[in-house]
């Protein structure tokens, strides 16, 4: 997982409410246990016709979106099931960051699990992302902020070890092998 610290970019724009993991990444995607190509998948029948070609007037499908790494989405974004290969999708396509009034819990805490960034910003915020399709953002991790394009800086929240786990480019497993030789000495001591 690459560590989060400062993303820039120009944001995608999808407005619509209550976006779910089957709109994220259909289920007859889920065939796979790896993250890689997920994002050729990533929003797969709102992106493209039935019969596999892609539609011109859908967002992604433009050619100012390419390289964003930043997806403005409406309210209750990643509701649905629990999908894990949501958040992978996401990645693999290139996003970093999801931001929104509201992010599913279940879709957050996968998103915070697997290096993608879940940013909650209040309703003037968003509605000023929402009408500045393609605006260039500024997401700083350390300090929890989104700073736009006039200088104004909001703050989201995000917990203290979630935010250690993507500044340092570590998921909780890796967090925990890190700890093993304290582990170890902690079980010699009480032994």
């Amino acid at each position: 997982m690459d560590p989060i610290r400062v993303i820039r970019s120009k944001t995608v724009v999808m407005p619509s409410t209550n976006i779910d993991t089957d709109q994220i990444i259909p289920a007859r995607f889920l065939t796979t246990t790896t993250r890689e190509g997920l994002g050729a998948a990533l929003f797969a029948d709102l992106r493209n016709d039935p019969d596999g070609s892609p539609r011109p007037d859908f967002v992604l499908n433009r050619p100012e979106s390419r390289g964003c790494q930043v997806l403005v989405a409406g309210r209750n974004i990643g509701c649905g099931s629990s999908r894990e290969h949501a958040p992978w999708a996401l990645l693999d396509y290139g996003f970093r960051a999801v931001v929104s009034t509201e992010i599913a819990d279940i879709f957050r805490s996968n998103s915070l699990k697997n290096g993608l960034l879940p940013v909650v910003v209040d309703e003037t915020t968003h509605a000023w992302l929402l009408s500045h399709a393609g605006a260039e953002v500024e997401i700083d991790l350390a300090s929890s902020t989104l700073k736009l394009p006039d200088g104004r800086a909001v703050t989201f929240p995000i917990e203290a070890f979630a935010r250690y786990c993507l500044l340092n480019g570590v998921d909780e497993l890796g967090y925990l092998l890190s700890k093993a030789d304290e582990i170890a000495a902690y079980e010699a001591r009480r032994a």
